[in-house]
């Protein structure tokens, strides 16, 4: 989806059983074209290996191994065709013990150290899916892929790039690991920067039940936003010590109102506060909408194309809906 939405035409290889795709298959729009093809069929096979031949660049998400028992690993299309990039976007990665171990995001950001660093001090909380799936895997798989696309387009040399979603999420961890290293983080739980553990920088509850956010790390901004809400001199923050009074003392205070008056006050003005949304009031947000952070495709609510560019903007479309038996596709092809 990423890629479609930056220009690049994205032809979808689908077993011949695949579903159709309905219009609220967000993450599949922009696809250009659907083939149906049966890998073990050797026909299928020899059309798949003809579109690799004029392809830029290859994605597949199996376990190591498959597309070689298929006839499609990398030492046999980078053959046929040295200017192609393989992506290879997996929980565990290219090698390793668990390289062919079933697991999901849970599990890849379990043993990263993510995981157990997320949520109250009784449990640790999934951050849904977004940090090992998306951010880990699809995000570092772009961005490998767009950087060897570039080398193949100077040396005419492509390669494998081996994207796993555990390696990415130890990077997405390196402003943690620095904090590590200079002895600032703990690993208990709602103690450190970014955990829960400042008073200033966490979820606060208000009147109506829902929530506001705040965050004002830098001193401005925390005197700011003390002053608005009436905490004046403002509390002494540096000692852990006087953590629990601030938080307690913030906590009765964002009571007082509920999560939308707050936001009307403070959201702007430098206050480093906004409010708790749902996903369903998201794409109603006022500065979003200005944007148009949110789109919509065939009455489907979705995502915008990221990032963007001055001079191309996307037109996400829900593409092709239904497969095409490749087989036929590439004889309809060779005829015209």
């Amino acid at each position: 989806m990423l890629l479609a939405d930056m220009g690049a035409t994205v032809i979808r290889i689908e077993r011949p059983d695949a579903q159709p795709a309905s219009a609220t298959a967000i993450s599949q729009r922009g696809r250009s074209q659907r083939y149906a093809a049966d890998l073990k069929n050797p026909e299928d096979l020899a059309h798949v290996r003809g579109l690799a031949r004029n392809a830029d660049a290859l994605i597949e998400g199996f376990r190591p191994g498959t597309m070689e028992r298929l006839g499609l690993g990398p030492d046999v299309l980078l053959k046929e065709n040295p200017r192609l990039v393989y992506g290879r976007v997996t929980g565990w990665g290219q090698t390793g013990p668990l390289k062919s171990t079933a697991g999901h995001d849970i599990n890849f950001i379990a043993v990263t150290g993510a995981l157990a660093a997320i949520g109250p001090r009784d449990r640790p909380v999934l951050p849904l899916n977004l940090i090992g799936d998306f951010a880990g895997g699809s995000m570092f798989l772009v961005s490998g892929m767009l950087a060897a696309l570039m080398a193949a387009r100077r040396t005419g040399q492509g390669q494998v790039v081996d994207a796993a979603m555990c390696d990415g999420v130890i990077s997405l961890m390196t402003a943690i690991h620095e904090q590590v290293a200079d002895g600032q983080w703990t690993e208990t739980r709602e103690s450190n920067l970014f955990d829960g553990g400042l008073p200033h920088y966490r979820n606060y509850e208000c009147a109506d039940g829902k929530h506001i956010s705040i965050g004002p790390l830098e001193e401005p901004f925390y005197v700011r936003l003390c002053e608005a809400i009436g905490l004046v001199p403002p509390p002494q923050r540096d000692d852990p010590s006087h953590w629990p009074a601030l938080r307690a003392s913030f906590e009765q205070i964002f009571k007082t109102r509920t999560r939308d008056e707050w936001a009307t006050l403070l959201e702007s003005g430098d206050h480093c506060l906004s409010p708790v949304l749902g996903i369903s009031e998201a794409p109603r947000h006022p500065h979003l909408a200005a944007r148009g952070s949110f789109i919509d495709v065939d009455g489907v609510v979705q995502a915008g194309p990221v990032p963007r560019f001055s001079k191309y903007a996307a037109q996400p479309s829900a593409g092709v809906r239904d497969p095409v038996p490749i087989a036929h596709a590439m004889a309809a092809t060779a005829a015209g």
